[in-house]
């Protein structure tokens, strides 16, 4: 099932101009492994044969399934726990402070894949700040991928799911058993509102953010992307709001207009006062 040069290329191309993302010489296996299970469910011989597929066709469902299945869906509940230590005990009292006035809080994930995460913050929302049960928060969850997108808004775990990174209290407190697998309260459910958005593309209509999770996500495109990107979420930002990156992930000498807020071992930014 190798495959040849010139479709790997094909396929970083419909990778990159569909998503941005971008795949490195040497990631050839990468392909090969994603795009296998694919290969099985339509029937091809083999790879060059898919490829061949995609080449003969204009863009359509098959190219998507080929576009996402590249993408990485890597997540946990509570990943990376100093972050969401920093949002309970500095970033939710700050907001609080903050937008006592209007009393409106808004969250976006912009790659939650399955769901963990917005769930994850979530919970921390409902069970720390009561005060917020009275307030307006949106809170909006995207990924690329619309396969865990539909997972995340079934909001159904498997076990080896919720045992990566739940504690036990929250799980016998928001899931119920289904069948082999846990699924999540309607009541956390409720609270975040799931869509379809590719980031390297035009954006919807966001309301101004509060804060914007975008964790392990700038590491797969390229500089320019980076900096499309990040002028976008400086543009929809509330003053005072912040931008969450990954542990490997900067701002620094991609965009000057944000600063890092000073949390233990956590990468938070705020956008520079002008």
């Amino acid at each position: 099932m190798m495959l040849p040069n010139a479709d790997f290329e094909y396929v970083r191309k419909l990778v990159r101009d569909r998503s941005a993302i971008v795949l490195d010489d040497g990631k050839t296996y990468l392909v090969e492994s994603r795009l296998g299970p694919i290969l099985q469910r339509e029937g091809f011989a083999s790879l060059t044969e898919l490829v061949a597929a995609l080449r003969s066709a204009p863009y359509h469902d098959l190219h998507r399934r080929v576009v996402e299945a590249l993408t990485t869906n890597e997540t946990s509940f509570f990943r990376d726990m100093p972050t969401f230590d920093a949002l309970n005990l500095h970033v939710f009292p700050d907001l609080i402070q903050r937008r006592s006035v209007d009393r409106q809080i808004n969250l976006w994930c912009a790659a939650s894949s399955s769901g963990q995460e917005p769930y994850s913050i979530a919970m921390i929302l409902r069970e720390n700040f009561p005060i917020l049960s009275t307030w307006v928060v949106r809170h909006i969850a995207s990924d690329l991928n619309m396969d865990v997108l539909s997972k995340a808004k079934d909001g159904v775990f498997s076990q080896l799911e919720v045992n990566r990174g739940l504690p036990a209290p929250l799980l016998v407190k928001y899931f119920k058993k289904r069948g082999v697998d846990w699924q999540i309260s309607d009541d956390i459910r409720r609270m975040i509102h799931f869509s379809h958005v590719n980031l390297a593309a035009d954006w919807p209509q966001f309301p101004p953010m509060d804060v914007v999770f975008m964790r392990n996500v700038l590491i797969y495109f390229d500089v320019a992307t980076k900096r499309s990107i990040l002028g976008k979420i400086r543009r929809i930002l509330r003053p005072g709001g912040y931008l969450v990156l990954g542990s490997a992930e900067t701002t620094l000498n991609i965009d000057d207009k944000f600063e890092r807020v000073a949390f233990p071992r956590v990468p938070f930014y705020r956008v520079k006062k002008t």
